[in-house]
């Protein structure tokens, strides 16, 4: 499992004072409200900024980083991604899964057949999409669904899907 789990990208700065404009890759933007500290790069370097201030704007968080005070200062920020640790992430509820954890899933069908694995997941306005990645088909898209997601073993990195007539 991830240590780090992203919960936005720094689009751009905002104002002279050193804030930067996030776009959220988290359900929930107003949950930048009760972080207190976000790490870019946590492959390398593992630099952890301390966030001082929180506005939001449109589908934005505009972040104020402690000690960061002149927009020159933020300038190498630009584009990189935020993350927090595990700990600090959205508690789950049953049958919710972080993102990060079901990319390069094995999925199987339900016969125990290998289908393909889990490439990425759109995230649509009624219910999320597996993008699944097959040699026989292709790119497959699964609508996480009861009817169409059997078991998710975030241990076992492997996932049983039932395929609806015409998802093929």
């Amino acid at each position: 499992m991830e240590e780090f789990l992203k919960v936005g990208i720094i689009s751009s700065t905002h104002g002279v004072r050193g804030e930067v404009k996030v776009f959220p890759t988290t359900d929930d933007v107003r949950r930048f409200k009760k972080l207190k500290k976000v790490c870019i790069d946590p492959d390398t370097e593992r630099k952890f900024l301390e966030i001082e201030g929180v506005k939001f704007f449109k589908q934005y968080a505009i972040l104020k980083f402690r000690g960061i005070d002149m927009l020159d200062d933020v300038l190498p920020y630009k584009g990189c991604e935020l993350y927090v640790e595990r700990k600090d992430g959205v508690p789950l509820k049953a049958d919710e899964y972080y993102i990060a954890d079901l990319i390069g899933m094995k999925v199987f069908n339900e016969d125990g057949k290998l289908f393909g694995s889990l490439k990425d997941v759109l995230e649509t306005g009624a219910n999320d999409v597996y993008i699944v990645e097959t040699v026989e088909h292709g790119e497959v898209l699964i609508p996480a669904i009861k009817d169409c997601i059997l078991e998710v073993d975030i241990e076992k990195q492997r996932m049983v899907i039932h395929l609806l007539e015409g998802l093929i």
